[in-house]
């Protein structure tokens, strides 16, 4: 989600010691042979000028779960960010719309052919062939609201007071899409809007009932919220804006009902990682559904781009790394970016969360770096020899991962 920030000029809306969880929390060392890298990556990226203040890094190969923090989840505590401190996802948000309306899919009560004409008439005449698979993989055409300049202008004019998520499309619908849908890729918020507006046509119920009813009590995730206001649960971690010098705290900077299903979620690392695990690993879906999930158009990129080579699925990611291939979804919004994977099994997984906004467009250096890192944490997921069990089949587990 591009924003034009009045200190920054831009933004995009939308770890010092290391503790391994096996069946408890003990202390792993750092210098580990194979996460050692991972480490010193870590805290050479919190150091750097125009770097995040912390990093989090959550790496779990069956039900070993290996914890890696560098810097600081606040510059004036200076206490590093933990497991359970909330952050916004940014963009990851699309996973769970992607979640909500797959799982209705599997249940019959929506279809991947469903089309905007048939749930929500309402919207403009050029947008009604679009179907639901469109939205979810990005080819449907419809312009990013996030884009106009009318909306950059009613966001700043009114931070803390979003407009309902069909005056989000009020932006960009005096517009036919850009091209025939099915025919390209562009990553677009406006999908996902649409695609939460559908899943509530579809159940008469507010999207995020149909998340909790869905979503959050299937994967057992209980700190996960989608607020329409700016506040942010206790314990969180800050978000900086890190081209500003020293960098300023934009945890609170706008009202998460400005990206609702697109973007607005906010969550844990913990919560994070179950629910990866749990959505590429199908839990919440069919095989037929998941099947139709996992058909990739070569470069549709995630935004940012994650690891390797990129390719979009229905509301998922493939990230083709030197270590091997996971799916998931990136984000980055106001002080935080995101990057949530796991392998098709859902065994193995990983999370990634910075406070801070790090991206090509603004810092390409310190982007690189951190994808870097994407990469390194993938392939100590991926490495062989480790326990390939089942958190989610695990209460033990479950209840590690959501420790007070």
């Amino acid at each position: 989600m591009h924003i034009q920030s009045r200190s920054a000029l831009k933004f995009l809306v939308v770890l010092a010691a290391a503790a391994c969880l096996t069946f408890g929390l003990n202390l792993a060392s750092a210098a580990d042979e194979d996460e050692g890298p991972l480490q010193r990556a870590l805290e050479r990226l919190v150091s750097r000028e125009g770097g995040p203040p912390g990093i989090i890094v959550v790496v779990t190969r069956g039900k070993s779960i290996d914890v890696h923090t560098a810097g600081d989840a606040n510059l004036e505590s200076r206490r590093p960010i933990h497991i359970h401190d909330h952050m916004r996802l940014a963009s990851v948000a699309k996973a769970f719309s992607g979640a909500a309306a797959l799982s209705l899919v599997a249940r019959g009560q929506l279809s991947l052919d469903d089309t905007i004409r048939q749930w929500l008439p309402e919207l403009p005449q050029t947008w009604w062939p679009v179907t639901l698979a469109q939205l979810l993989n990005h080819t449907s055409g419809i312009r990013d609201y996030t884009d106009e300049g009318a909306f950059r202008d009613a966001l700043f004019a009114s931070l803390q007071s979003p407009p309902s998520p069909r005056e989000l499309l009020a932006f960009v619908d005096g517009k036919p899409p850009s091209f025939n849908p099915g025919t390209q890729y562009r990553y677009s918020n406006s999908d996902n809007i649409i695609v939460g507006l559908m899943v509530e046509a579809a159940t008469t119920q507010p999207y995020e009932e149909v998340l909790k009813d869905r979503v959050y009590r299937p994967l057992k995730l209980t700190r996960t919220s989608l607020p329409n206001d700016s506040d942010m649960p206790r314990p969180y971690v800050r978000g900086y804006n890190v081209q500003d010098n020293p960098p300023s705290d934009v945890s609170k900077f706008f009202a998460a009902g400005w990206a609702w299903a697109s973007g607005g979620i906010v969550s844990t690392p913990a919560d994070a990682t179950l629910f990866v695990r749990g959505y590429v690993g199908g839990a919440l879906i069919d095989q037929n559904t998941r099947a139709a999930q996992f058909q990739f158009q070569q470069g549709g990129k995630s935004e940012p781009p994650g690891p390797g080579m990129n390719s979009a699925g229905l509301a998922l990611f493939r990230y083709e790394t030197t270590c091997g291939t996971v799916y998931g979804h990136t984000g980055n919004t106001a002080g935080y970016t995101q990057f949530i994977a796991a392998t098709a099994d859902g065994r193995r997984s990983v999370v990634v969360s910075i406070n801070g906004q790090i991206t090509p467009d603004l810092d390409e250096k310190r982007f690189a770096e951190l994808r870097r890192i994407y990469e390194l944490a993938v392939c100590i997921a991926l490495r062989r020899g480790e326990n390939n069990g089942d958190i989610l089949g695990s209460d033990k587990n479950a209840d590690i991962l959501n420790l007070p």
